[in-house]
């Protein structure tokens, strides 16, 4: 089996290196595919070529630039089917969410690509007499783009159209636990003509080596990189070295209040959605939820009805799975320890957290878990995996002072019919995002941002162009006759 080959000044080529990775289907436990591990000398080689090229790509008209992206959204979609089998072979990701990724990847770059007409700059006035002050978006340059295993072709979506659209050329690192459909987009790049060479490169191999080398090479403008509080550490000391910008999305602990006044159907359905989608992977699940005791017992008995009802397997081998594998062996122990410490520490297990009976794979029947503390590891750390704690509240004071209670500041949800409660706990919780009586789930033409840990900057939408640009401001004198 031979590795994917790395895409650097649009030409295939081999690493530097000749060590290689295995990448493992999560619902099969089989190697599916290699990837080089790539070195610092493969990070300087693509880095030199996407400097080189973007000055020319800076140039190309802003509508030529978008035309391109546009046309990368078009050839995702007439292989819509093929990128959809990736994605569930090398993440596990059940038929309807995997499509829903690659549908809305295929939707990103449709929608990023009408951003050529749409950067703008300003004029403001002078304190001068005969001057003008003209302020210029300008793209920032390289971009180091780091893509996570969760949602590989959505968030490599949002790397790749919007570093293009702006006019910036890009290094591409994805994942090393799921590279085939990064590989796969690759090719499609490689076979338009429109493109020239340099502005998109592609490497591949371990983050904490090749994510620390983009992130200090002094020509990389910003690292636009998601992932886990401590990769994005690691990203920012580095960057720091060169003073490089950072545009992070690190991890979640989203809380979903449910208050009295709740429609409880909905709440369930909703929070069974945001808690298990991608498996229980996803920086923006719903991940503890606090419940008025009023309405708590009715609440815990239709969650976990709604919960038991799922259906876990294979996504590949049956599109009806609601809820597949775990990305990896190790990811499946470390949820299974902290369902445990809790257990240990006086929580009561309501339903689920036993692994099926299921030959092959890392999979984990969806949990709740209820009298846990506030200041509990599985409730102030990210779980990550199909398991969910539920913490009880008498006021809604209470509720939005738990729900503050975290170094995390990505997603939020309440569920309340009383638009009072409604605004009170928009207004008073402090997250990037808050979702009311629905899904936890951005738009593209939203703006997905964390605060505190959760990250630094964002995507989506106008703000999202905008990190990818700067601000160049011209005092412009002229004469009068």
């Amino acid at each position: 089996m031979q590795p994917h080959k790395i895409y650097i000044n649009g030409n295939y080529t081999t690493s530097s290196s000749n060590e290689t990775i295995d990448i493992i289907n999560p619902s099969t436990e089989e190697v599916i595919s290699k990837i080089y591990d790539g070195t610092e000398e493969d990070v300087n080689q693509a880095v030199e070529t996407a400097k080189k090229a973007q000055t020319g790509w800076e140039q190309t008209p802003a509508i030529e630039r978008g035309k391109v992206v546009r046309k990368l959204g078009e050839k995702i979609e007439a292989n819509r089917e093929k990128f959809i089998d990736l994605l569930q072979e090398e993440q596990g990701k059940d038929y309807e969410l995997a499509t829903g990724e690659i549908d809305l990847a295929i939707d990103y770059f449709q929608y990023m690509s009408e951003w050529a007409r749409r950067m703008e700059g300003e004029i403001v006035p002078s304190d001068r007499p005969n001057e003008n002050i003209m302020m210029f978006k300008k793209p920032i340059g390289v971009i180091g783009g780091i893509v996570p295993w969760n949602f590989p072709v959505f968030i490599l979506a949002r790397k790749v159209a919007t570093a293009l659209v702006t006019g910036c050329t890009i290094v591409l690192k994805p994942s090393q636990k799921t590279p085939n459909t990064a590989a796969e987009f690759t090719k499609l790049v490689d076979d338009m003509e429109e493109i020239p060479n340099g502005v998109y490169n592609f490497i591949t191999g371990t983050g904490g080596k090749l994510g620390n080398a983009l992130a200090s090479h002094p020509d990389v403008d910003m690292i636009s990189m998601t992932g886990s509080i401590t990769a994005g550490t690691k990203v920012m000391e580095a960057a720091a070295q060169s003073i490089t910008k950072v545009n992070l999305e690190l991890g979640g602990k989203a809380p979903a209040i449910v208050t009295e006044n709740a429609d409880l159907d909905l709440a369930v359905k909703h929070i069974t959605t945001s808690r298990l989608a991608n498996n229980g992977q996803a920086c923006t699940n719903a991940e503890r939820i606090y419940v008025q005791e009023s309405v708590a017992e009715p609440f815990i008995d239709k969650l976990k009805t709604a919960f038991e009802e799922v259906s876990i397997g294979n996504p590949r081998e049956n599109k009806e799975a609601d809820v597949g594998p775990l990305i990896s062996q190790d990811r499946l122990e470390s949820v299974e320890s902290m369902l445990q410490d809790a257990v240990d520490a006086g929580g009561e297990v309501v339903t689920g957290g036993k692994r099926p009976s299921i030959d092959n794979g890392y999979f984990l029947e969806p949990a709740i878990i209820k009298n846990v503390k506030q200041d509990s590891e599985i409730i102030q750390e990210e779980i990550f995996g199909p398991v969910v704690p539920v913490v009880t509240f008498q006021t809604l004071d209470e509720a939005i002072e738990y729900g503050n209670d975290t170094k995390f500041g990505l997603s939020s949800s309440v569920y309340t019919e009383n638009l009072h409660e409604a605004m009170r706990v928009v207004n008073e919780l402090k997250f990037g995002e808050t979702y009311v009586n629905r899904e936890n789930f951005e738009a593209v033409q939203g703006y997905h941002t964390g605060l505190r840990q959760s990250g630094l900057g964002g995507t989506d939408g106008k703000h999202g162009v905008e990190d990818f640009l700067v601000t160049q401001t011209v005092y412009m004198q002229y004469k009068q006759d």
